[in-house]
């Protein structure tokens, strides 16, 4: 979506990326960005809070209005119903290493299979 906003942009089109992936997003340099610290996934809240999403839409509408240089990066003051997610995201450890190890193992393989067959890109790997 960050390319996209870009190219967009720069063909006349504005652009306001909301979401959660702040390094990245600014890491490829979007015209405008409305972040909050939610679960990937949610950019516009909590589902069926529709009081937040709306106050969020309404901030990303304003930033549209007030930006004023490129790479503008706005937060919203917004939080999760709770920060249970955290615990979970990126979690790395006793209980999960293996898995982890073997999923990696099958995306390698299919990764050298992929290159033998003469494909340039690589299929996803389902999480099951």
């Amino acid at each position: 979506m960050s390319l996209l906003a870009r190219h967009l942009e720069n063909n006349g089109i504005i652009t306001l990326i909301i979401g959660s992936a702040i390094d990245i997003v600014e890491h490829c340099g979007v015209p405008r960005y409305l972040h909050n610290d939610f679960p990937l996934g949610n950019p516009c809240g909590v589902p069926y809070d529709e009081a937040m999403q709306l106050e969020i839409v309404r901030q990303g509408l304003a930033l549209i209005e007030k930006a004023e240089q490129a790479r503008t990066t706005q937060r919203t003051s917004h939080q999760w119903k709770d920060d249970t997610w955290r615990r979970d995201y990126a979690l790395i450890d006793d209980s999960n290493q293996e898995e982890l190890r073997q999923r990696g193992e099958r995306r390698r393989q299919q990764q050298t299979d992929d290159k033998a067959a003469g494909k340039f890109r690589a299929a996803m790997i389902s999480d099951t």
